[in-house]
């Protein structure tokens, strides 16, 4: 009668729920490399932990993170967007333009962030509607908003946007005002994924459409609002961007869209939808911004800087395709 006694009764043995490495790593992955990598910077270079750098790089890491944000959601629900770095263009030079025509900063920023959210309108009801891939229609996208900020400028950058600077260059309490916006926007995004239905259904879709529409769940309207909100706030980091660079740069932005999904495929977030946390994809910032800012101190050539970037990429996919692999064993 006495073999053993159960875990939950007085004097029973205090077992406790151990992590194969397999899973400790899925969970703890992203935070050891960022450990890692903070470590090995700071002996790489004595100027890497200094606290000018430190806000160097939270700064220069933002643009992209806030993009980052929006494409968290895209790809969890199962999709792709490859507009981002056009989008950001046309929405920051039409915002620096309404900004220099009308001297109000809110009005620029405004029509910035509206630009960047009737982008993702288009590419959502356009993959709902017609049952296009997302990737062909956001491609698309791409090439069209490219397009559209060329022939507005005539390929000339719009200058003397004035107080228009301080969304990029600006600080409040001794805090740039770009890295306060990524934080805040980390927050928002946050509770939108955790605490909202709408978080659930991303989720679901990403996981298993099929289910999801089963289930209820209005798979359409939850897309569509998915592209609006990664338009806002490509729009929004649109218009910090211009700000920050003083002058709205049609060609500005060319290869955000695979900044934005190496951030986000880095934070642990799987391509294949479903898979992800908007907290991996701020520390999957923070590599990205580390790995940039360490290649830069220690003087490697853009050229292998590139290199280097293209394997990164590769890595995280293929651990992506591992992890994957693993739970269908499972």
């Amino acid at each position: 009668m006495d073999e053993g006694k159960k875990a939950d009764e007085p004097g029973a043995p205090n077992v406790k729920p151990r992590y194969t490495k397999e899973e400790f790593f899925s969970r703890y992955g992203v935070l050891l490399i960022l450990v890692v990598m903070i470590l090995a910077s700071s002996l790489l270079s004595p100027a890497f932990l200094t606290g000018r750098n430190m806000w160097n790089v939270l700064r220069q890491m933002s643009i992209i993170t806030i993009i980052a944000f929006g494409s968290t959601l895209v790809i969890l629900a199962g999709m792709i967007d490859l507009s981002c770095g056009s989008v950001v263009a046309l929405s920051g030079v039409l915002g620096t333009s309404v900004y220099v025509m009308t001297g109000s900063i809110s009005l620029g920023l405004a029509s910035g962030m509206a630009t960047g959210g009737l982008a993702g309108l288009i590419c959502g009801f356009l993959v709902t509607r017609f049952d296009l891939p997302p990737f062909i229609v956001t491609l698309a996208m791409m090439t069209g908003a490219r397009g559209l900020v060329l022939l507005y400028t005539g390929g000339s950058p719009i200058i003397n946007i004035g107080d228009f600077t301080v969304l990029g260059q600006g600080d409040l309490l001794s805090i740039p005002v770009p890295v306060l916006v990524m934080f805040l926007i980390y927050g928002l995004v946050l509770v939108l994924v955790k605490r909202t239905p709408y978080g659930r259904y991303i989720y679901a879709i990403g996981g298993n459409e099929a289910a999801a529409v089963a289930s209820g769940i209005h798979v359409r309207r939850i897309k569509r609002t998915t592209f609006l909100l990664a338009g806002l706030l490509t729009g929004l980091a649109g218009v910090m961007l211009m700000s920050r660079i003083n002058s709205g740069q049609p060609a500005a932005g060319l290869n955000f869209e695979l900044d934005a999904i190496t951030t986000v495929v880095i934070g642990g977030t799987s391509l294949s939808g479903g898979i992800g946390t908007v907290t991996g994809t701020l520390a999957g910032g923070v590599i990205v911004a580390i790995l940039n800012n360490i290649l830069n101190l220690t003087n490697v050539s853009p050229y292998w800087q590139q290199i280097v970037k293209g394997l990164v990429i590769l890595l995280a996919v293929i651990m992506d395709l591992k992890a994957k692999g693993r739970g269908r064993s499972g």
